[in-house]
């Protein structure tokens, strides 16, 4: 079942004995138990006919004897068990899923993780249960996710803003609706979510970030590369040499991509590199910029430069030196 058609459940009371959320997005496993909690039992109700265990302080004896238990002054009752996957023995629930109580609603929320569909419990979650699989969303679709989700609060955005917010955040789905509705609660909706806003509401440099970087170096920018490779040097821990060369390996990884593909019209290029459309351009410019063969040897940097931040043949140069000796490399290679 998807997410709406069991948002709707919960809406219309029309709800199964036992829904089973799993996967590695925790995001949409978090908002459904929420909605479960503050909707499906009336608050004046919710005392007596509601209960949430953690899967690491619970057993499946208690979790079934709650869930055996009758309403009180209600409809339903509502049994939640957040962090599921730290439940001992899970697979003995099956004996619950056989003979449900009818007037308990029983929400699973396995998360991060997700069940052997060869061992038994598994092939009979489908035949027991309600089950919701929150597949993790890739970086490529993050732009997309943001603007639908500020295009249904009536909000707008600068593409330049989604493209800083996702280089910053990465597919952190909570943390990224965190950081939307602070900024929706100072931002107007007449007016689009710029830069300025997020540098400073959230505290993301519109100028000093990843992105930016990434889009300075595609330029051959030596200055405002620099200024940028300056700036991380004194914040060391919001950008580490590890991250930074990570986000550079799958950019120029793009770049070659790009080259290699015949087709480059703006709907086939973003396919192949999975990017939004608005970055095209980014990429343009940086294959004019690298050829084929300056890419290769820039790719050996990047691994090479990875080793010596961890250690390997390096015991003396710091993260700062590290960078700024690798982005030098880069821009001459």
């Amino acid at each position: 079942m998807n997410y709406k058609d069991i948002l709707a459940d919960i809406t219309d009371k029309k709800t199964s004995p036992i829904y089973f959320l799993v996967g590695e997005e925790p995001y949409y496993i978090d908002k459904l138990c929420n909605e479960f909690s503050n909707k499906l039992i009336k608050k004046e109700e919710r005392d007596f006919n509601q209960v949430v265990f953690y899967g690491k302080d619970t057993n499946i004896e208690e979790i079934i004897l709650e869930c055996k238990q009758f309403p009180f002054g209600a409809e339903k009752r509502l049994v939640i068990i957040k962090e599921a996957q730290s439940l001992k023995n899970i697979e003995l629930l099956d004996s619950y899923f056989d003979n449900p109580q009818l007037t308990t609603v029983l929400v699973i929320a396995y998360k991060k993780k997700s069940i052997d569909k060869r061992k038994k419990f598994g092939k009979n979650l489908n035949k027991k249960t309600i089950v919701f699989e929150s597949s993790k969303i890739y970086d490529n679709q993050i732009p997309t996710w943001i603007l639908n989700y500020l295009n249904k609060k009536e909000f707008k955005i600068e593409n330049n803003a989604i493209a800083i917010l996702t280089e910053h955040i990465g597919a952190n789905l909570s943390k990224i609706a965190n950081e939307l509705e602070k900024l929706m609660l100072v931002v107007p909706k007449n007016k689009k979510i710029s830069n300025q806003d997020i540098e400073l509401h959230i505290g993301i440099s519109k100028d000093f970030n990843i992105f930016e970087l990434q889009n300075e170096i595609g330029k051959r920018n030596i200055y405002k590369t620099n200024q940028i490779i300056q700036f991380f040097s004194k914040n060391t821990k919001n950008y580490h040499i590890v991250s930074i060369i990570g986000s550079l390996f799958s950019f120029f990884q793009k770049l070659l991509t790009y080259h290699f593909t015949e087709n480059k019209s703006k709907s086939n290029i973003a396919s192949v590199l999975q990017i939004n459309p608005y970055f095209i351009n980014q990429y343009e410019k940086g294959a004019n910029n690298y050829s084929k063969k300056q890419i290769f040897k820039i790719i050996e940097y990047l691994k090479e430069y990875d080793l010596k931040s961890k250690g390997v043949m390096n015991k003396s140069f710091t993260q700062n030196h590290l960078l700024q000796e690798l982005i030098f490399k880069i821009l001459h290679a």
